[in-house]
């Protein structure tokens, strides 16, 4: 089944509410300000039932149970409707685009008439061709091709993502007046018609400010920024100034295997594990027979949508890629590109591992590089974020050989093309630092702390005999953690010790034994492997980091 436009997923939401049966709420509890509930959590709270979706803490019921929100409204107790509850469904906007995850694991409410792109807001999939266009006339769900011209509203349009030039959510996709048209189209000439559109006139390379749209992967100059505040980190523009991160993983290792759709709204970035290695330098995306290839892609569609980010990722435990010649790389660029402008994604996450090869002097390193720059080309919006384990990264304090610190040179070639580093503090044992020579514990504040601290302030390399790495921008910098003690052998940090070190980082408050010399109220947030095992352990990692995520300064 296609995702439905929001507009008309609230109204059936008011429907379906306002004929809700009665509810036997004689053994429900009260909803309390204080009190913490975990997803399936069943409430009473002003004569009317409610079930928690996901973690939450002091998000009214009643103001907090729409169609993107932390609560389900079950009905009333008595059989009646409630205008309070069935009211406040996200207070949904009429372009289908909501905006940022707010704290506790809600979403705040549905973007007003300024937070859509310009010229978005109309649904309308009509043309008016007109003028000297000779292009045919746009129509939503046709199937159109890669760099096709259409005409709509007085101006010509030349398709840069078939996968949503052809989707039939007019109100989206139609040039010129869906909310994200120009993610998926460029404008390339005025018909000279007397028809015109506010958003009509600009050209692809016009920033949409404040627009709730995750921006474009197709190589459009879009500013727009997604959830969360003002963008950050490198040049794609898309990143909130504070975000949680999660891995979405296309397989089931017993959490279970999920719809992205199923996803809450708390999550900033869903990381899309794994893309897998297809000889001769070319990738390809195999989705989990589970799972509906087009529901899958409307799916990304939908999130997007929503302000969210949606990125690919490569490698993983096992994962590999082939990059060991010229031809391996132009192979992996255009492979990468057809998956992205197939499902739609944002841009790439590089998490290879010990599986792939990755150590000083291997070929993938500098074409790797060469690989990711050719693509931000064709792509300059394109979102890119890494995951490396820590001694690919602050091992190099250590030694610089073999897998010691071997990303470090990938991360100093593309750190102008960087969005986001989070380094994996899993699997893999405490952490030496350059702080007063100490190792820290994994799971510890003072480990999480220093890990950070090492990116933004740089460290010397193999101690001193190798050079020092150069620091990235605060902005650029996440943790990186697992969801919960099933999601990883090893390195698991309470939600409690997160966000202290989170508090440590951006406010010197709440530190361990160690505390920075400054502040970075720029840190950007915590990334966590995964999405899946979080939803199978209810929300209990998404809800109270999430929410002290978007409350950082």
């Amino acid at each position: 089944m296609k995702q439905l436009p929001l507009a008309l997923t609230l109204i059936g939401v008011g429907l379906f509410s306002s004929t809700a049966l009665a509810i036997d709420c004689t053994n429900l509890d009260g909803w309390s300000n204080s009190a913490v509930y975990l997803g399936e959590s069943k409430v009473r709270h002003l004569n009317n039932a409610y079930t928690a979706k996901w973690w939450t803490q002091a998000d009214d019921p009643a103001t907090h149970s729409g169609t993107w929100d932390v609560w389900r409204y079950d009905g009333a107790c008595d059989g009646s409707s409630s205008s309070s509850s069935s009211s406040s469904s996200s207070s949904g906007s009429s372009s289908g685009s909501t905006s940022s995850s707010s704290s506790g694991g809600s979403t705040s409410s549905g973007s007003s008439s300024g937070s859509t792109s310009s010229g978005s807001g109309s649904s309308s999939g009509s043309s008016s061709g007109g003028g000297s266009c000779s292009a045919n006339a746009y129509v939503a769900g046709t199937n159109y091709a890669m760099s096709e011209l259409v005409s709509n509203v007085g101006y010509e349009f030349r398709c840069d993502i078939p996968g949503w030039c052809s989707s039939n959510a007019a109100w989206a996709y139609a040039p010129g007046t869906g909310a994200h048209w120009q993610d998926a189209w460029t404008q390339v000439s005025d018909c000279g018609s007397s028809s015109s559109s506010s958003s009509g006139g600009s050209s692809s390379g016009s920033t949409s400010s404040g627009s709730s749209s995750s921006g474009s992967s197709s190589g459009s100059t879009s500013s727009s920024s997604s959830s969360g505040g003002s963008s950050s980190g490198g040049n794609s523009g898309k990143l909130p100034a504070h975000a949680l991160v999660g891995y979405w993983h296309n397989f089931d290792n017993g959490s279970g295997l999920v719809r992205i759709a199923q996803v809450s709204d708390v999550w900033d970035v869903i990381v899309v594990a794994f893309a897998d290695d297809a000889g001769n330098g070319s990738v390809a995306f195999n989705l989990d027979v589970g799972l509906n290839k087009q529901q899958f892609i409307d799916d990304i569609a939908a999130k997007r949508a929503a302000g969210k980010i949606v990125v690919l990722s490569f490698g993983g435990q096992n994962g590999t890629v082939t990059l060991n010649s010229a031809t391996n790389v132009t192979n992996f660029v255009n492979s990468t590109a057809a998956i992205m402008d197939e499902y739609g994604f944002d841009g790439i996450d590089i998490d290879l591992e010990s599986g792939a090869g990755v150590m000083h002097g291997a070929p993938v390193i500098n074409n790797l590089v060469a690989a990711v720059k050719q693509l931000k080309q064709r792509y300059p919006s394109m979102y890119l974020s890494m995951a490396p384990e820590h001694p690919y990264v602050q091992g190099g304090f250590v030694a610089y050989s073999g897998i010691w610190g071997a990303y470090l040179p990938m991360i100093d070639q593309l750190r102008n093309e960087l969005d986001l580093l989070h380094v994996q503090l899993y699997n893999n044992g405490g952490l030496s630092t350059p702080y007063r020579g100490q190792a820290y514990a994994a799971g510890s504040v003072d480990m999480m702390v220093s890990s950070a601290l090492m990116l933004m302030e740089g460290f010397p390399l193999a101690g001193g005999s190798a050079g020092n790495f150069a620091p990235l921008k605060p902005e650029q910098i996440g943790l990186a953690l697992p969801s919960g003690s099933r999601a990883a052998s090893s390195g698991f940090a309470s939600t409690a010790d997160i966000n202290r070190a989170l508090d440590c980082l951006t406010k010197r408050t709440q530190c361990g034994t160690l505390t920075p010399a400054q502040a970075y109220p720029a840190f950007n947030g915590v990334m966590t492997w995964s999405i899946n095992w979080d939803m199978f352990d209810k929300g209990a990692f998404s809800g109270p980091v999430g929410s002290h995520v978007h409350n950082l300064p």
